[in-house]
């Protein structure tokens, strides 16, 4: 359930028994992925059924998947200590808005797959505002840390400012004595993909086709934010 974020000092806050009933719903939307329905026909059957908002269908998009995809997604997941002396790249946008949904108190889901998601859809509409530069500092504080050996931001050049916000990102990774670059570019996800070393992300699509993932924004949130209040489904063992 959505209740005060103690970290942002806001509340986000939805009926909680609303969210009960949503689980409910998580579990139908599941069994039907769980045998092969479409995903999309799926949540429409389910949305129908149970009369579900625009956001509530959103929630279940970002946040329910089958049993098979979310296996070998978690073991793709490697802990914060596999970056060390590796390369990274980073989905630049995905991870910062993530990141900077827990510091303004927006609502987030641990999803099925192990993956920390935003559930606002702010991506094609994001600006950048202080939690962004606070976002940024964690991200580096992490870097420093862990040392990755080359560090390398993607973020979406089509998203207004990217390229003074890749520009602040490389002065930051300057003064902070850290390897790597930033850049935007058209599609990150053609580099992101194939990519020889560990990609930072919770896009669903780049993690099926990657081998190693870390869910940097995830590790941030509760290891260095702090960040306790977010959503989490219930989930029964499969059904035959």
């Amino acid at each position: 359930m959505f209740l005060m974020n103690s970290a942002a000092g806001k509340s986000t806050s939805v009926r909680t028994a609303k969210f009960k009933d949503l689980q409910k719903v998580a579990g139908d939307f599941r069994y039907l992925l769980n045998r092969r329905y479409p995903r999309k026909a799926a949540l429409e059957l389910v949305g129908n059924r149970y009369g579900l908002t625009f956001d509530e269908r959103h929630l279940l998009h970002r946040g329910v998947f089958p049993y098979f995809d979310s296996k070998a997604r978690k073991k793709k997941i490697i802990p914060i200590t596999g970056i060390r002396n590796k390369h990274l790249a980073i989905d630049g946008h995905n991870v910062l808005i993530t990141i900077e949904a827990a510091l303004s108190g927006r609502p987030l889901v641990l999803a099925d797959d192990g993956f920390f998601r935003d559930i606002s859809g702010l991506s094609g509409s994001f600006k950048k505002t202080e939690g962004t530069e606070e976002a940024v500092q964690l991200i580096i504080r992490v870097l420093k840390k862990w040392k990755p050996r080359h560090t390398l931001f993607l973020l979406d050049a089509p998203i207004s400012m990217s390229g003074k916000l890749a520009e602040e990102i490389r002065d930051r990774l300057r003064q902070a004595n850290l390897p790597g670059d930033a850049t935007a570019v058209k599609v990150p996800e053609k580099i992101l993909i194939g990519f020889p070393g560990v990609i930072a992300t919770s896009d669903t699509a780049i993690i099926n086709q990657s081998k190693k993932v870390l869910d940097l924004a995830g590790y941030i949130i509760t290891k260095r934010i702090g960040f306790k209040y977010f959503l989490q489904w219930k989930k029964k063992p499969l059904r035959g």
